[in-house]
């Protein structure tokens, strides 16, 4: 009677740390990396490739086979005399053949390494999609923080301005200030809440965003907060051609295109092998067997089924010696395909140089542009809380009218916010070049 209590128990509290568990930025993006579709996908892919390389490999393999039949005949044939007469025959045979190709120009060598290399693209082009999904990842994590931080800021200033009423309202009963003042702060009050609520409605948006990617339910989920109080002012590398000359050697886009230039030379090699002689090999044995129906009425006598299997097994061995003369200039015609598919393929490689190195360069401008945004965004900050400060000691003694200083904070409230987004802004172009140069870290 006791276990059931227990067992409740236990569920409830399980449930309950599950419902509290706050996600760490390497826990989102290995549950991406499990569970995205496309990354599925591509991982089948790869598996497909590796049986490419299974097929390839057979083709070294010689082949074997059986075979069988039987035939029914029935009409005229010939007796011992060489007289027509009518008769029913049946007659079999059992073979088995043994084949395989001694040299074929390295196709096969050529078509196993040209396999390999498709295993190759496909684990790099499984990488080029876990990066991405990566970054997405990351984004969206810093968007939840972006988020949680402007919901923070928002909340401090409906608080300020919930308290502001009381103190209008004492000093509005007491006849220092008139009804329009009161009236002025109770809806600077009501503009702050709904302001709450929008940064409420943005969190839980960044939260349901975040939770999609990682197709998990957004129901309880929630992120653990990583220190990204005081980015950096100094940038993290010198310009953007060491970010480039990093991401050269892994990124997987440019080793990708670097084996399409491989797999365009084993192109041209298999092209060229339908130049070369091909030679192949032949093994065989076999036996038949007949069996007339109405030999007796021929006075003769069928011989047994084994007897007659091995009276007529045969064996045979033959080599086959292929020579290409000229074949409508296919092969030449196939072979400058394949050179002007390896012309395509360096050009794509440079293109991808050209592409990553635009990329690059547009990420450090925006990182340079970010930071001075950020810098900009505190000085402006320091200023407006200053301002704030002289603003709150002179409504306090009734040197300004509460519209005007509600101008002072609004600027100060616009100023936090700036702050805020620049910071976030800042942060999360400096990981896209870490992300380029390999070091950017989840933990």
């Amino acid at each position: 009677m006791k276990t059931k209590p227990i067992l409740f128990v236990a569920l409830f509290i399980s449930i309950a740390t599950f419902s509290q568990k706050k996600w760490t930025l390497k826990e989102c993006v290995d549950q991406a990396l499990e569970k995205n579709i496309s990354i599925q996908q591509n991982k089948l892919s790869l598996e497909l490739s590796k049986k490419d390389v299974e097929i390839a490999k057979g083709n070294f393999l010689p082949y074997l086979g059986a075979s069988s039949s039987g035939t029914f005949n029935s009409g005229l044939s010939q007796d011992e005399s060489g007289v027509l007469k009518n008769t029913n025959n049946f007659s079999s045979s059992l073979g088995l053949g043994f084949s395989g190709v001694i040299f074929n120009g390295y196709v096969n060598t050529n078509t196993y390494k040209q396999a390999q290399l498709g295993v190759e693209s496909s684990v790099l082009d499984l990488k080029k999609i876990e990066n991405d999904i990566s970054l997405f990842v990351v984004n969206g994590y810093l968007n939840v923080l972006f988020a949680k931080e402007n919901l923070k800021a928002a909340q401090v200033q409906f608080e300020i301005s919930s308290k502001q009423i009381d103190a209008v309202k004492t000093r509005f009963e007491s006849g220092v200030i008139p009804k329009g003042d009161l009236l002025n702060a109770q809806s600077t009050a009501a503009t702050d809440q709904q302001a709450v609520i929008t940064q409420e409605n943005a969190l839980d948006l960044a939260l349901l965003n975040l939770a999609q990617l990682l197709q998990i339910p957004v129901n309880n989920f929630d992120v653990a907060s990583i220190n990204v109080d005081s980015p950096s002012a100094i940038l993290l590398y010198e310009n953007s051609d060491v970010v480039f000359e990093k991401s050269l050697t892994r990124m997987p886009e440019i080793k990708r295109a670097e084996l399409a230039i491989e797999n365009a030379d084993l192109s041209i090699a298999i092209s060229k092998g339908a130049f070369l002689p091909t030679l192949s090999y032949s093994l065989n044995a076999g036996s038949s067997y007949y069996h007339q129906f109405n030999n007796l009425v021929f006075n003769q006598k069928n011989a047994s089924y084994f007897s007659q299997f091995e009276d007529r097994l045969q064996y045979g061995a033959g080599f086959s010696l292929s020579i290409p003369i000229f074949n409508r200039f296919q092969t030449k015609n196939s072979v400058a395909k394949s050179k002007i598919n390896k012309e395509i393929s360096i050009t794509q490689l440079e293109s991808e140089k050209l592409n990553l190195k635009q990329t690059i360069e547009q990420a450090f401008l925006d990182v340079k542009s970010a930071l001075k945004t950020f810098e900009a965004s505190k000085i402006s900050l320091e200023a407006q809380k200053e301002a704030f400060k002289n603003a709150q000691e002179s409504y306090n003694y009734g040197a300004m009218t509460l519209f005007d200083f509600d101008l002072v904070r609004t600027r100060l409230v616009n100023a936090e916010a700036s702050l805020i987004s620049s910071k976030y802004d800042y942060i999360f172009k400096t990981k896209v070049l870490q992300f380029y140069s390999g070091e950017l870290e989840m933990d």
